[in-house]
């Protein structure tokens, strides 16, 4: 071998994962100038310097995040610290119709991204407006030259956001309140258009009816997304299709019909070519057991011959376990009850307490709370039989405490409502029952007699507010059914939504989650699993990434694989304080499972801490659609490829 061979890191005797679904093979990686220069058995340490040993680890290309906000916390700290700790090196955003494309928006007091962002992701006005505060650009293209001067952690993939194309074209308030003229609709046409030249991999709308704006005068105004027509859509639709690009979607899902018909633009058959579409989300809902079939039998259809479509749910690789803070959750905003008490701002105590204390509007809320949980109708079988519309379950069983104020906190924590309500019950009808003088001190607040569940969740939103801590897991409750949709291959795990929901939710650590689901079956199905996290949604949004190849940029991580079968991501998940935000946060700490994360060749990660250069020196970069990118390669990196290592 020739003496002029130099790579900067050798990695010796890994179990390694290509990512091309192949069963892994142990031998050596070596890289060399942020690519990979060379693999195979046994490569000369001395042409290296720096070594490392990875015997009993698995080798395997960067992991993709694909359903993510991080289009936020990308501007405040571009190192994405929470992802890169779980092996994700590639991100994609802009999902949901959201994002920061056309910059802030500013414009006739209108403040599209804080009114758009704040309750569709849960993430406090403070957060935002610092992130708007510092935009500088103003257009498609500017957003993505501005990725050139940020120190990224992993490679950024954006996609072009519906709300935002709208506001830019009409203004907020006009895209909130109508169609577009039709020429308005042509200059979005115009404006997706030019985004795919330059190299957005996508388009993202929002179609779940419960998103909406969060400033006045549009506090029970649906998001931009929202207001588009049937017509707009396939327009716009058009373009992406015509470019090859992905459609990310969210489903109208309170209209089957309207689902079909939008979906069904995925057909080759009814339009010439196929239109790649990635929507939210392949999950079994505990109130609706038929939604996960449904969304299984759907796939099959618009990817069968007859349809011709190109078509991929998302799925999460985990229990759909979502906290509130008291009454504020995600999920509140399906019910007109609870989102009224979401619609004030965080900070604005007073209007929830004004409204909880007001008589008719306990009656709506106990109207509907109680619901199908009484007499014979409709109603009440549908809830029996687990078909109900609403996706929030209201079991008082299903209410999991996780903090009180007070002196009754340890004994509530991780008991569920109805236990607590149950000794409140006997309490005030014997006087007994009660674990402490703490509870009794507690119970002896509660209305008495508390008539039923809904006056017990009433008076623990009026006592606490936003103190009050909980959790439910909505979905995803059964192992099998899980690992049923993550496997399916209609189906792309990832919808993680990290980045946002930012105190309701942690899943940055689902993808390791799902190779844990898969290690129970054995290599060949970590094997295909590798495969579905980083070539399979690489190809479908069209970026370079994803593979273990001499030449492709060295994003690979290095996974324990008896850390990871051990690894229990509930004991694992915190709430800790954001310097980068000044709010808290809900988190996932996999430390010691992945064991490196490099991103072109820089440490990002390793063992349990983040590389000294992470969110400081440039790592990742932002990935155009491949059509646009140069083709990979070391002309001017010194590499060495397995036949010439011979």
């Amino acid at each position: 071998m020739s003496e002029t061979v130099n790579w900067d890191t050798l990695i010796r005797n890994a179990l390694i994962f290509d990512g091309s679904g192949q069963p892994p093979i142990r031998e050596d990686l070596a890289i060399a100038g942020g690519r990979i220069a060379a693999r195979g058995p046994a490569l000369p340490a001395e042409q290296a310097r720096e070594v490392i040993e990875a015997d009993g680890q698995w080798l395997m290309p960067g992991l993709l995040d694909i359903h993510t906000h991080f289009d936020l916390e990308v501007e405040l700290a571009p190192g994405l610290p929470e992802a890169v700790r779980h092996g994700t090196t590639t991100v994609v955003f802009g999902n949901c119709s959201l994002g920061l494309a056309y910059g802030a928006q500013r414009r006739n007091g209108e403040d599209p991204i804080v009114d758009c962002f704040a309750r569709v992701e849960n993430i406090p006005k403070p957060v935002l407006a610092k992130v708007v505060d510092q935009v500088q650009w103003s257009d498609s293209a500017g957003y993505l030259a501005h990725f050139d001067a940020l120190p990224l952690g992993p490679n950024v993939v954006p996609l072009l956001p519906h709300s935002m194309l709208r506001a830019e074209v009409m203004g907020l308030r006009e895209s909130v309140s109508r169609y577009p003229t039709d020429e308005e609709l042509k200059r979005m046409e115009a404006l997706v258009d030019q985004a795919m030249q330059e190299g957005y991999a996508g388009f993202s709308t929002d179609a779940l009816p419960f998103h909406y704006l969060a400033n006045d005068p549009h506090r029970r105004t649906k998001i931009p997304s929202q207001w588009g027509s049937f017509k707009e859509l396939r327009r716009l639709t058009g373009v992406v299709r015509r470019h090859g690009r992905v459609w990310q979607a969210t489903p109208p899902k309170d209209s089957p019909p309207q689902v079909l018909r939008n979906f069904l633009l995925t057909s080759g058959r009814l339009f010439g070519k196929p239109l790649k579409i990635t929507a939210v989300a392949a999950l079994d809902i505990a109130t609706n057991r038929g939604i996960a079939k449904l969304g299984k039998l759907l796939s099959r259809m618009l990817n069968s011959k007859l349809i011709g479509g190109h078509f991929r749910f998302q799925a999460l690789a985990a229990p759909f376990k979502v906290y509130w803070d008291g009454p504020i959750n995600p999920l509140a905003e399906e019910i007109d009850e609870l989102r009224e008490l979401n619609e004030p701002d965080l900070d604005e105590q007073a209007a929830r307490m004004a409204l909880l204390d007001d008589p008719a509007y306990q009656q709506r809320f106990r109207k509907m709370w109680r619901h199908g949980k009484s007499g014979f109708n409709l109603a009440n079988l549908a809830r029996l039989l687990g078909r109900e519309r609403m996706a929030f379950s209201r079991r008082l069983e299903d209410m999991v405490f996780v903090q009180v104020p007070g002196d009754v906190d340890a004994l509530w924590k991780d008991e569920t409502f109805q236990a607590v309500f149950a000794r409140l019950q006997r309490w005030q009808a014997t006087g007994q029952g009660a674990r402490s003088p703490a509870e009794a001190e507690v119970f002896g607040g509660f209305p008495k007699p508390v008539e039923d569940d809904a006056a017990f969740v009433l008076h623990l939103f009026r006592r606490y507010d936003l103190d009050l801590r909980w959790y439910v897991i909505s979905a995803n409750r059964d192992p099998a059914v899980v690992k049923e949709l993550l496997f399916n291959p209609n189906v792309l795990p990832g919808f993680n939504d990290s980045g946002a929901h930012l105190t309701n939710m942690a899943f940055y650590d689902a993808n390791l989650r799902g190779l844990q689901i898969a290690q129970a079956d054995g290599l060949d199905r970590v094997a295909w699993h590798v495969k579905r996290l980083t070539r399979d949604p690489a190809d479908f949004f069209g970026v370079r990434a994803g593979r273990i190849e001499v030449g492709e940029q060295a994003d690979v991580i290095l996974v324990d694989p008896e850390a990871l079968r051990g690894y229990d991501s509930d004991a694992n998940t915190h709430r800790i304080h954001r310097e980068a935000f000044q709010n808290d946060q809900m988190v996932n700490r996999s430390d010691g499972v992945v064991r490196l994360t490099l991103i072109a060749g820089k440490v990002a990660w390793s063992v349990d801490r983040h590389g000294e250069r992470l969110g400081v020196e440039r790592m990742g970069r932002l990935l155009r659609h491949r059509s646009l990118e140069p083709s990979a390669g070391l002309a001017n990196t010194p590499q060495q490829s397995l036949a010439s290592a011979a």
